[in-house]
């Protein structure tokens, strides 16, 4: 299986989607560990959730699980929140600090994974908003993520439904930042900017909005768009209708911004 999967549009918005995946290579499966191969940190069905509501965008997402390798980690490991518990490159444990394999990768391991899958997700990533600032004069990064909503291992109470993360605003011109929290705010769902979540490796890395790269995380709560965040994570339809309207909204919004952000 290809590592990545990129849908070309023609249009200013690119959709990251680095933890939809579900592929394990055979020989990784199995090494993880029964708690580790139900997979609970998925970013489930969010390539769902996003499907079709910014007619023109591109999409680059990750087809391999994050258990394989991290596509939202530095590929040197670093902690994208030091003194906090968090999951690397390789994650280790689960988002509940459980472990998930029956033997633990090695650095040859994590070398060739780096090689296989992270590299080529970054590749496919970089050229895409090369091709789409080359058209344009600005490319807008909208990192897609969920996560459950209580992992009191990552976090104290409960997550709101919507967590923006633009690295403390830096990885993103202010406008980008304050339509997308006001749009959020509007719902009357609970939202915060650059709480628990600032934005991964990808926002971090690709959000240079002086060379005029915007890049975005949202971070939303699995108990906004699934039935149960437990096993199957099976989709609602109802919640995630709703939930499909803001985004969208956003989403048309970051778009219509492109023309006064060029570079």
């Amino acid at each position: 299986m290809n590592p990545v999967d990129v849908v070309r549009g023609d249009g200013p918005l690119i959709l990251g989607l680095p933890h939809t995946g579900t592929w394990l290579p055979e020989n990784i499966l199995a090494k993880l560990n029964a708690r580790g191969r139900v997979l609970a940190d998925t970013d489930w069905h969010i390539e769902r959730l996003y499907d079709g509501l910014l007619p023109g965008a591109t999409t680059v997402r990750a087809t391999f699980h994050r258990y394989v390798i991290d596509a939202n980690r530095g590929p040197d490991d670093a902690s994208l929140y030091p003194g906090q518990n968090t999951t690397g490159l390789v994650p280790i444990t689960d988002f509940d600090g459980e472990p998930i394999w029956t033997e633990t990768p090695t650095a040859a391991e994590i070398a060739e994974r780096k090689a296989k899958f992270h590299a080529p997700y970054h590749e496919a990533l970089a050229a895409e908003i090369a091709r789409v600032k080359a058209k344009h004069g600005v490319a807008i990064l909208y990192d897609c993520h969920s996560i459950r909503s209580v992992i009191p291992y990552l976090f104290e109470g409960v997550l709101p439904d919507f967590n923006i993360g633009t690295n403390g605003g830096t990885s993103c011109d202010p406008r980008i930042e304050a339509a997308t929290r006001d749009i959020c705010a509007a719902t009357g769902r609970t939202y915060v900017l650059n709480g628990r979540f600032k934005g991964g490796w990808t926002t971090r890395r690709y959000g240079q909005p002086q060379d005029g790269v915007h890049a975005i995380q949202m971070e939303l709560a699995q108990s906004s768009h699934l039935a149960s965040e437990t096993p199957p994570f099976a989709y609602d339809e109802a919640k995630a209708a709703a939930l499909r309207v803001p985004l969208a909204a956003i989403l048309k919004q970051l778009a219509a911004f492109a023309p006064e952000l060029k570079v």
